[in-house]
């Protein structure tokens, strides 16, 4: 009996044990306190306002205060940010944060959304395509897709971007975008704004029917007609049905009928100067409300876009600035003269693209930034460059904050640091445009991010820096690795061979038709590699690698000339 007792004392004691150390678990998910003070701290409460050692004050998920003399409330947690920089969070106004990359059918062509080419689905007719493989999906909601876990969230988060316009990824239409904020633990709590706006462009199916430019424009036409009538046939049965056949339900027809009532916009992505062309066209065409995204290269449009007054998307996707190669002595006269006009036509034509948004700012253009296609390390150097091209940083702060924030209208809840606001902030050691500033501290929705201060690897020849004490250790790193690059419609799979040729990394890759090419411009920092290449598919694309080393993993994404980006992962190969 005593046995018995000691037993059942036990088993009560483990029982009542494990229910403290569950409900201590579910407590520990909490924070202690969702009261904030950020003190002494500079406030760029919007462009062209600062507030000197200020102080801001985070209750429950709003902007409870912020400016001199603000009482701290007792139960606050006070953040060590003196002498930091508070921003408000910024807007990514176009992007794919959060959306995976589709399943598709098994297809094929080249890699990315270029249009045309590639071989053709088998048992489909390629004329009458299904509307999925087409790539006309304009039912679909931004809202149905978003996984918080996705990476590209904590991202976009690691560059004090707390709210993103997200597209679903697709071909001509998509689906419909929406306001989310970059932090949660499931979809709907991350809406702010639901079908915000659908989504096209002139990308072209794999295949089948569209599959140019001239084919998706003649369909978009073609379907925005058919909604037309789709429509009016719908509310005349309404009315009265008798002797009316019934109308048919088309989910894709039936997205576009708050475009007919110009209730929203379609946000066309136009990100070179043919394309922009030819959106303007079609919208001044059927007369639908229009923004424009992810433009990279109309800055000889700006006149003709500010008479429009259409919402404008710039692209962070700027050109990778190419390191000048010293010039061989040896080489001749006449091939130095045109290696110079060479560079300077590159340097020309970079100029382009740096000074795009500073020529749209001096237009009065108001004008938001999208991360479409950039790679996440290169958007804050992307942001320098525009700058330092002649964008003012008042002027590049809008376009993180207040413009988009007025272009889906949050700008009462958001784009600027004040009382009532939601607590979506960006505190960093310095000026945020400048080159040393690194950020230390995001809320978003009152909720605490906190990132660990860079330490600056110490150059090589630098007191205390022994031999590669700046670089990384290429044994881990050389030998075979297997890759594959979803192209969504085809995988592509090949053999990427990593070398020491002394003491710096070099090799070459072997693409899906066996040959083998080598990697040009291979750049190791840390674990991230990147280097380019080409394919030939009927013309030479250039590919520019970004990949990131995990053990004997890979995982990044290959950016393949106009068509676009693609995930890319690998593992290595087993020494024999």
């Amino acid at each position: 009996m005593k046995g018995l007792s000691l037993t059942l004392t036990a088993l009560l004691s483990v029982g009542f044990l494990s229910i403290g150390l569950a409900q201590s678990s579910e407590e520990a998910l909490k924070p202690v306190t969702r009261t904030y003070a950020l003190k002494n701290v500079t406030i760029v409460a919007k462009p062209g306002q600062t507030i000197t050692n200020g102080t801001v004050v985070v209750k429950d998920g709003l902007i409870l205060n912020a400016g001199q003399n603000v009482s701290i409330p007792a139960d606050a947690k006070i953040i060590p940010a003196d002498s930091m920089f508070v921003y408000a969070g910024f807007i990514d106004a176009l992007s794919n944060a959060g959306i995976p990359k589709p399943e598709v059918r098994p297809g094929a062509g080249g890699p990315g959304g270029g249009g045309g080419g590639g071989q053709r689905p088998t048992g489909v007719n390629p004329g009458t395509p299904p509307n999925d493989l087409a790539g006309i999906q304009p039912e679909l909601r931004a809202r149905d897709l978003i996984k918080p876990a996705e990476k590209s969230i904590e991202d976009l988060r690691k560059l004090g971007f707390t709210n993103a316009h997200v597209s679903p990824i697709g071909k001509m239409l998509p689906g419909n975008s929406a306001l989310i904020s970059l932090g949660g633990t499931s979809a709907d709590n991350m809406i702010l704004k639901d079908n915000f706006a659908m989504i096209s462009q002139l990308v072209g199916a794999q295949g089948v029917y569209p599959n140019t430019v001239m084919a998706v424009m003649s369909k978009f036409r073609e379907l925005y007609k058919q909604a037309e009538q789709a429509k009016a046939h719908e509310k005349m049965y309404a009315a009265n049905p008798a002797g009316m056949v019934r109308p048919e339900v088309d989910r894709s027809l039936q997205a576009f009928y708050p475009v007919l009532d110009k209730q929203r916009s379609i946000c066309f992505v136009a990100p070179d100067l043919k394309s922009v062309y030819r959106v303007l066209a079609m919208q001044q065409e059927l007369n639908f409300p229009l923004i424009l995204g992810g433009l990279r290269q109309a800055w000889t449009l700006a006149d003709q876009l500010k008479g429009k007054n259409v919402p404008i998307i710039l692209s962070l996707d700027l050109p990778k600035m190419e390191k000048k190669e010293p010039a061989k002595k040896d080489s001749t006269a006449a091939k130095d003269l045109e290696l110079e006009r060479l560079e300077k036509r590159r340097a020309d034509e970079m100029k382009l693209y740096e000074t795009q948004a500073a020529v749209f700012a001096g237009k009065g253009i108001n004008f938001g930034f999208s991360t479409l296609n950039a790679k996440t390390a290169d958007i804050r150097e992307a942001l320098r460059r525009m700058v330092k091209a002649g964008l003012k940083e008042d002027q590049a702060l809008a376009a993180l904050t207040t413009t988009p924030a007025a272009m889906f209208g949050v700008a009462q809840s958001l784009g600027t640091v004040e009382k009532g606001k939601i607590a979506n902030l960006v505190v960093s050691k310095k000026s945020y445009f400048d080159e040393k500033s690194q950020i230390r501290y995001v809320f978003v929705d009152g909720n605490l991010y906190e990132f660990e201060a860079e330490v600056t690897a110490a150059k090589p020849g630098a007191a205390g820096a022994g031999k590669g004490a700046a670089t990384s250790d290429l044994s881990k790193f050389i030998g075979k690795w297997n890759y594959s690059i979803d192209a969504g419609d085809q995988v592509y799979k090949g053999v990427i061979s990593l070398v020491d040729e002394g003491g710096k990394l070099d090799g070459s890759w072997t693409g899906s038709d066996g040959q083998s090419k080598p990697l040009s411009k291979p750049s190791l920092k840390g674990s991230e590699l990147t280097f380019s290449s080409s394919v030939n598919m009927g013309q030479d694309i250039p590919l520019d690698f970004n990949i990131t080393f995990d053990g004997a993993k890979f995982s990044g994404k290959v950016k393949a000339g106009d068509f676009g980006v693609f995930p890319v992962e690998g593992s290595k190969e087993p020494r024999d």
